[in-house]
């Protein structure tokens, strides 16, 4: 190993350093002046030939005004002055500032890390004749059957065929409990099965998988800075060209009006030099974004960047959608009310015309009818329901308001209020009602008190959902509005005079397709991203890979917790260099003080950094 790839280490720079450093100051007590020189020009070698070499290279690109440019100066003005261990004090304690930077960022990496971990590179695959064969998961195509054993995590989305077995979502959620699930139901990949074995049929590639959707998301998270990261990276642009031209006013004006000699002024705008250096500031402002991005995903959080978390934290308003975000949104059909047509009969017709919809409502009925009757000229209306063609005969399924564009009367003892219907009728002629449930999730309401407790003072409900059955889970949820039968468009109707109303930041939750507007509308848009759709996940700014609504007042309090570091940073960076700088240009401060106020100030601003990767 060469000298120079042992000095550019960190361990190396700081051990050797403060070794020659230590050999130095004894010598120099000893009175072994030849020795103690060696000793420093070793420990600045090993403390400070990387910057030094930084610095050149930044010299001949003409892009130099930064820190390492600065050390440099400072530390090779004061060997010009004979302050020989100053000038290695300088670039060691340079060094260790460094080492803690690398130290912080690789602890917060090792989150990110730990998510690359969550893609297998193999799947078995399930060959035509029963033999199993494992490929690059890359190679598996929609539709191949594959088999995940227990231990194994699961390589891509996938649909399972056969088997039962619990599965660990840990990576991906955040959540610690296993779920359990069986043939017919969807799991995602990086998911590890657990106490069985699995075969499934294969739902998407590897590149567009759940698994890698969230890595992508993490690793571009970067690329949104926040605004107080924009504000560093603007400040620093402008500050050090300044800072410099005041270090080479302070070292000649003062001696050529003959208030100083030349060496006090050379020495003042020397440490003048070391405490203006913006390291503190440019290290530890985004370490503590970056940590927070880190630390949040790791909780099954993922924030597009560090540009949310500013308005997340000043959120007062919370909106949300209703069915699969407040609700489970697996509806299943708990009975029916027919009136000229016998009960499976009614949920046949219904499952035919509903054939083509993706609507949660629709798949229920699907899945209960025992068999469907075949429709023709589906057309599915928004926020209404689905008419076609059956027999002849033009049947229509959905709410009340579709029953009302058909004129069929709906009987008023058909059912109550606070019941989900959906209405079936023929050629104008009503046949009956399919009762469908549809169960509050039961985090639900713990989130919304959580939610209160953290600062947001209006919470509303925005549904297609009958009036009544809506008004009855907001009453539950304790919401404080609920605005129901809206068509998706009215939806965002209502979302704009909420955040035209300027009550502080609003957010809005939801999980689907007609939710996407509304996401991307708001101030902050969050996706469930567990039974999301796609479009919903790519419009929103935060997307909890959970189904957990809790995570949500998680994630405000994450978004507090980083902003107030990162603030913390910056005022204690520039209230102690501000202070020293003044002290400097006075003659009150000496290099070892200068040094406290850029490296020690540094190391204390990203020790507190690191407070939110240990969270």
């Amino acid at each position: 190993m060469n000298v120079l790839r042992l000095v550019e280490e960190d361990k190396f720079k700081t051990i050797g350093g403060a070794a020659f450093f230590a050999a130095a100051l004894v010598s120099e007590a000893l009175s072994l002046p030849l020795i103690a020189f060696i000793s420093y020009v070793l420990a600045l070698v090993f403390s400070g030939l990387s910057v030094y070499i930084a610095a050149a290279r930044g010299i001949l690109k003409r892009d130099f005004l930064d820190e390492k440019f600065l050390m440099s100066v400072a530390s090779l003005g004061a060997i010009a002055v004979g302050e020989m261990s100053e000038a290695v004090a300088v670039m060691l304690f340079f060094a260790i500032g460094e080492a803690f930077e690398h130290r912080a960022v690789s602890a917060s990496r090792k989150r990110i890390r730990a998510l690359m971990d969550i893609c297998p590179d193999t799947a078995t695959v399930v060959l035509k004749d029963g033999a199993e064969l494992v490929v690059d998961a890359e190679d598996v195509e929609v539709g191949d059957t594959i088999v995940v054993k227990s231990g194994e995590r699961v390589p891509v989305d996938a649909l399972v065929i056969s088997g039962s077995a619990d599965i660990d979502t840990s990576a991906l959620t955040g959540e610690s409990l296993p779920r359990a699930v069986t043939e017919g139901e969807k799991i995602d990949s990086g998911c590890v099965v657990v106490g069985g074995a699995l075969k499934c049929e294969v739902l998407r590639p590897a590149s567009e998988s759940s698994a890698m959707r969230i890595l992508e998301m993490v690793e571009n998270a970067d690329e949104r800075k926040a605004r107080e990261e924009s504000f560093i990276t603007s400040f620093a642009r402008v500050y050090t060209p300044i800072v410099v031209s005041l270090a080479l006013l302070l070292a000649t004006v003062p001696s050529l009006i003959g208030l100083t000699e030349w060496s006090d002024s050379i020495y003042r705008a020397l440490i003048f030099l070391v405490v203006s250096c913006p390291c503190a500031l440019v290290i530890s402002v985004p370490l503590a974004f970056f940590g927070g991005i880190g630390s949040m995903a790791s909780r099954g959080i993922l924030f597009k960047g560090g540009s949310f978390f500013s308005p997340l934290a000043r959120v007062k308003n919370a909106v949300f959608d209703k069915t699969g975000t407040l609700t489970t949104g697996k509806f299943e059909v708990v009975g029916t009310k027919a009136e000229l047509i016998d009960s499976e009969e009614l949920i046949s017709l219904a499952a035919g015309v509903e054939y083509a919809s993706g609507h949660p409502i629709a798949i229920a009925i699907r899945e209960r009818a025992a068999k469907s009757v075949v429709a023709t000229e589906i057309r599915e209306i928004a926020g209404m329901g689905s008419v076609g063609v059956v027999d002849g005969s033009l049947v229509a399924v959905g709410n009340e308001r579709l029953m009302t564009e058909y004129s069929v009367t709906v009987p008023k003892n058909i059912g109550s209020d606070s019941d989900a219907l959906v209405f079936v009728a023929r050629d104008g002629e009503f046949l009956g009602a399919i009762v469908i449930s549809d169960k509050i999730k039961s985090e639900a309401s713990a989130a919304i008190t959580e939610l209160s407790k953290c600062g947001v003072t209006r919470t509303v409900m925005l549904t297609g959902d009958k009036k009544e059955r809506a008004e009855k889970i907001a009453k539950e949820l304790s919401l404080s509005e609920v605005k129901a039968e809206l068509l998706p468009e009215n939806k965002l109707l209502e979302l704009e005079k909420i955040i035209s109303a300027e009550n502080g930041k609003t957010l809005y939750v939801g999980d689907g397709i007609n939710d996407a507007p509304s996401i991307t509308l708001a101030d902050v848009g969050i996706a469930m991203g567990s039974i999301g759709s796609d479009s919903a996940i790519e419009c929103a700014d935060v997307v909890i890979t959970s189904d957990n609504l809790e995570r949500i007042p998680d994630a405000i309090k994450g978004a507090r917790k980083t902003l107030r570091i990162a603030r913390e940073n910056i005022v204690l960076a520039l209230g102690i260099k501000a202070a020293v700088l003044v002290l400097s240009a006075l003659g009150y401060a000496n290099m070892w003080l200068a040094v406290f106020a850029d490296v020690g100030v540094a190391v204390l601003a990203i020790l507190n950094s690191m407070r939110i990767i240990r969270k």
